[in-house]
C-alpha cells in the first residue's frame, strides 16, 4: 500500500484578519481552523503529518500537541517555500503527499480520500484538487487538454476571454508524488513581483518535463473557501454549523430551528433529544438521550444524562444526572453536580457542590462549596455563605433535611440527617439529626409607631384624594 504524507501550511500571520489571535487558530465553531484540517486530515490514516509554522509558532503547536510534526519557516517566502521546509523530515520518502492549508477549515476526509484515490489510480506525478463555480471570477482556472489532462493553471489576470468562461477553478490543494515534489521545488524561481516561490510553478515545471499532471474536481465548492478575514469567517461558520447541525439531525437529535441553533464541533447529543431556537452548546458538551433544552440556553463543557429538561439557562462544567431539570434563568457553574431527580428551579446558582437525589432548590437561592444529601428541601431565598474574604469553606446537609426560606447557612458547618432550619435563621453552628436551628431575633411591636414614619403621611395622602 502506498504511503501518505500531508504538509499543512499554517506559517502566515493573516493580516487581513486584523488580530492579535494567528490567523489559523482562529476558531470555527469551537474549533481553530488548522485543527479542522488536522482532524479531517486523521481520519483517512495519514502515515505522517507535517504542519509548517512560522508566526505564531509555539501556539499553533501548543493547539495541535503532538499529532503532528512541524517545520519552520522563519521567512514567508511564498507556499513552494513554506513546503520545502519539510524536506528534512519528507524528502527521502516514497509515497504520496497531499498540501493544503490551514486556513481552509470546511475540507473533509472524504475529499481527501478520493484526491488520494484519484492520484494513485491515475498514475500521475501532481494531481490538483479542483471544483465547479458558477462565480469563478478572482479563481486561477484549470485547463484540461483533450485527454482531460491539466494543461495548465491560469490565474484571473492571466486569462484569454475564452479561458475566463471556464468554470473550473484551482482550490489550492495539491497531491504529488512526494520525491518529485522536493525535487522539483528546488527548480521554483522568485522571478515575480512579489519575489516569493509559488508551489503551483511545480506544476508548470512538471508539465515542461512532459510528466503526467491531473485533476480531481470535488463535489461541494463551498469546501474549497478559504478564510482570510472577519467576512470570511462568517460563512465559514455559518457552512460549519450548518454541517454539525445536520450531522446530529441524522443521527436523531431534533432542532425546532437548525438556523439559530449553535452547536460547537467536539459536541455529543443522544438520540430523541430535542433542542429549541437560540440555543448554544460550546466545548466538551454531552447530552443524553431524551433530553429537552429551551430556548435561549447556553451549556459549555456540561454533562447532561438521559431525561434532563433544561429551560432558558446557563450551564459551564457542570453534569446533571438521570431525570434532573433547571431553569428558567439559573446557572450551574463549574463543579456543580446534580444528582438524579433533582429540581433547580429559577434564579438559582449552583457552584462546586453536589446536590443528592430528589434534593429541590426551588428558587432565588446560591449554593456554593456544599454538599447536600437526597431529599432536601432548600426554601426560597437561601444562601450557602462560603467566603470569609479570604478563604472558602464548605458546608454539609444531610438527608431528609429541611432548610427554611430566607436562611444563611455560614460555613463551614454541618447540618445533619433530618434537620430543621427554621426560616429566617442564620446559622453558624452544627445541627445535631432531629433538631429544629431557629437564629433570629424575637419579634417586637411597637404600638403607634407607623405613625412616626413618612409611609404615614404619604398613605394619609393618598387616602385623602381617594
Amino acid at each position: 500500500m502506498t504511503a501518505k504524507y500531508a504538509i499543512v501550511l499554517a506559517a502566515g500571520q493573516g493580516t487581513r484578519m486584523k488580530s492579535k489571535l494567528y490567523k489559523v487558530l482562529h476558531p470555527v465553531c469551537g474549533k481553530a481552523m488548522v485543527d479542522h484540517v488536522l482532524t479531517e486530515l486523521e481520519k483517512d490514516q495519514i502515515d505522517e503529518i507535517v504542519t509548517i509554522v512560522g508566526h505564531g509558532a509555539a501556539k499553533v503547536e501548543e493547539t495541535l500537541g503532538k499529532r503532528t510534526k512541524y517545520a519552520l519557516q522563519a521567512e514567508q517566502l511564498g507556499t513552494g517555500h513554506a513546503v520545502l521546509q519539510a524536506e528534512e523530515l519528507l524528502g527521502d520518502k516514497q509515497g504520496m503527499t497531499l498540501v493544503t492549508c490551514g486556513d481552509t477549515p470546511l475540507f473533509t476526509a472524504k475529499t481527501f480520500a478520493k484526491l488520494f484515490e484519484q492520484h494513485e489510480q491515475s498514475g500521475a506525478v501532481a494531481t490538483v484538487l479542483t471544483a465547479k463555480t458558477e462565480e469563478p471570477f478572482g479563481y486561477g482556472r484549470v485547463i484540461r487538454n483533450h485527454r482531460d489532462e491539466v494543461e495548465k493553471i491560469v490565474e484571473q489576470k492571466d486569462t484569454t476571454p475564452e479561458e475566463a468562461l471556464v468554470n473550473e477553478i484551482n482550490t489550492g490543494v495539491y497531491c504529488f508524488d512526494n520525491q518529485a515534489l522536493f525535487k522539483t521545488l528546488h527548480e521554483v524561481k522568485n522571478d515575480n513581483a512579489q519575489g516569493e516561490y509559488y508551489l503551483p510553478d511545480v506544476i508548470e515545471i512538471l508539465k515542461a518535463k512532459g510528466r503526467p499532471v491531473g485533476a480531481y474536481c470535488m463535489d461541494e465548492f463551498e469546501e474549497s473557501m478559504g478564510v482570510n478575514d472577519r467576512i470570511a469567517l462568517a460563512k465559514a461558520t455559518k457552512v460549519m454549523q450548518r454541517r454539525i447541525n445536520e450531522l446530529h439531525m441524522k443521527n436523531g437529535v431534533t432542532l425546532i430551528d437548525p438556523a439559530t441553533t449553535y452547536i460547537e464541533a467536539d459536541v455529543k447529543i443522544g438520540a430523541d433529544t430535542v433542542i429549541e431556537p437560540g440555543v448554544s452548546l460550546k466545548g466538551k458538551t454531552v447530552i443524553g438521550e431524551d433530553c429537552v433544552i429551551g430556548a435561549h440556553s447556553e451549556l459549555r463543557d456540561t454533562v447532561l444524562e438521559d431525561g434532563i429538561k433544561v429551560k432558558a439557562s446557563f450551564l459551564e462544567g457542570a453534569i446533571m444526572r438521570n431525570g434532573s431539570n433547571i431553569g428558567p434563568y439559573s446557572h450551574l457553574r463549574p463543579q456543580a453536580d446534580i444528582g438524579e431527580g433533582v429540581h433547580i428551579g429559577n434564579f438559582v446558582e449552583v457552584k462546586k457542590a453536589t446536590l443528592g437525589k430528589n434534593t429541590k432548590v426551588g428558587h432565588l437561592t446560591y449554593v456554593g462549596d456544599a454538599t447536600l444529601g437526597k431529599e432536601i428541601n432548600v426554601g426560597c431565598g437561601t444562601v450557602f455563605v462560603n467566603y470569609d474574604g479570604q478563604n472558602k469553606h464548605h458546608a454539609n446537609v444531610g438527608d431528609y433535611s429541611f432548610i427554611g426560606s430566607g436562611s444563611n447557612i455560614i460555613a463551614p458547618v454541618e447540618i445533619a440527617d433530618h434537620a430543621y432550619v427554621a426560616a429566617g435563621s442564620t446559622i453558624t453552628e452544627d445541627v445535631a439529626s432531629r433538631e429544629m436551628a431557629i437564629a433570629r431575633g424575637r419579634q417586637v411591636n411597637k404600638p403607634g409607631y407607623y405613625d412616626r414614619y413618612p409611609v404615614a403621611k404619604a398613605a394619609a395622602e393618598s387616602e385623602n384624594k381617594d
